[in-house]
């Protein structure tokens, strides 16, 4: 048989890295400003910033993303009230599909939060490089053996992750849109109202009876469908919630550790000091020390790296 080969079409093709960063910032954050020429991608996963690209000024919130094309001049500003955390990816590629991300910022959803916490992972994987590093001027590959194949995933998971970008823009400008199964979207509904429940609890100290009360959903089923849904328990998730509040509050500096201890329900600062540390692998002190060592920047301008 004479077999006809297809040569597979690619739309959008990472050529290199650059830097990959995950920054938590104080709410006094200032970056002057840069312009690089190469791609970059600001998303934030928590609080609020200003970002400045070009002449254009805009206000992002926690699920936005915004890129920068190549030798677009851009700068950042905090709020002064909320303590951001930022994902700063920058990479190139010189696929025409990019200039679809020309000027444009989006609210994106799980799915692709989830390839940007893959991306993340296996750079963590990939490279000793401290990711919340702003001055970082390449990254190092690690000199022991590493995961198989983490540097093309890292490539894998940017590129569906700006397909499905794409995909989801346009589908939202269809009238023909896909809806959800009735009883996935039950399932949704529920694990987003137990996160809710959460949410609006911080200050106590809720059980799993209390979740089940409030949602009248035996223990066993909640459990389940909430692990299946978030891929871990609702007790340690509900832990997690309280120690990033207690972080997004060390760094906006308006309260002492006694007095997070008291505003997140725990029944003393020795307990909240064991939680934080259980979770983050550093003590309150140790984690407010580490932020105050990223307040202060150099001015940057037109240097041909990614600088945040």
């Amino acid at each position: 048989m004479d077999y006809k080969k297809t040569v597979l079409s690619q739309k959008i093709i990472i050529n290199q890295i650059i830097s990959v960063h995950y920054f938590e910032y104080t709410n006094k954050f200032f970056f002057p400003g840069e312009a690089h020429d190469f791609w970059e991608f600001l998303y934030v996963d928590k609080g609020e910033i200003t970002v400045t690209a070009g002449t254009n000024v805009t206000q992002l919130k926690q699920g936005n993303i915004i890129f920068h094309k190549p030798m677009e001049f851009h700068s950042l500003r905090a709020n002064g009230i909320d303590a951001p955390n930022l994902v700063v990816i920058s990479f190139e590629s010189i696929s025409k599909s990019m200039s679809y991300f020309e000027n444009a910022q989006f609210c994106i959803g799980d799915e692709e939060r989830d390839l940007i916490s893959k991306v993340i992972l296996e750079a963590r994987n990939a490279f000793s490089s401290p990711l919340d590093e702003p001055h970082l001027l390449y990254l190092k590959r690690r000199n022991e053996k590493t995961a198989f194949g983490c540097e093309q995933l890292i490539k894998l998971h940017l590129e569906e992750l700006f397909i499905k970008i794409i995909r989801k823009n346009e589908k939202q400008n269809n009238t023909n849109k896909t809806t959800t199964s009735f009883q996935e979207q039950s399932r949704l509904d529920l694990v987003n109202r137990t996160i809710l429940y959460m949410e609006q609890n911080l200050r106590k100290n809720l059980n799993i009876e209390d979740i089940c009360t409030e949602t009248h959903i035996g223990r066993s089923r909640l459990q389940k469908l909430f692990r299946n849904k978030i891929g871990c328990g609702m007790m340690q998730y509900f832990t997690q919630m309280k120690i990033e509040v207690a972080k997004q509050l060390i760094r906006e500096g308006q309260k002492n550790f006694s007095e997070i201890a008291e505003h997140l329900g725990y029944s003393s600062v020795y307990y909240f000091s064991r939680s934080f540390k259980r979770v983050t692998d550093m003590s309150p002190t140790q984690y407010s020390a580490s932020v105050q060592s990223r307040i202060q920047l150099p001015s940057l301008n037109f240097l041909p790296h990614s600088s945040y």
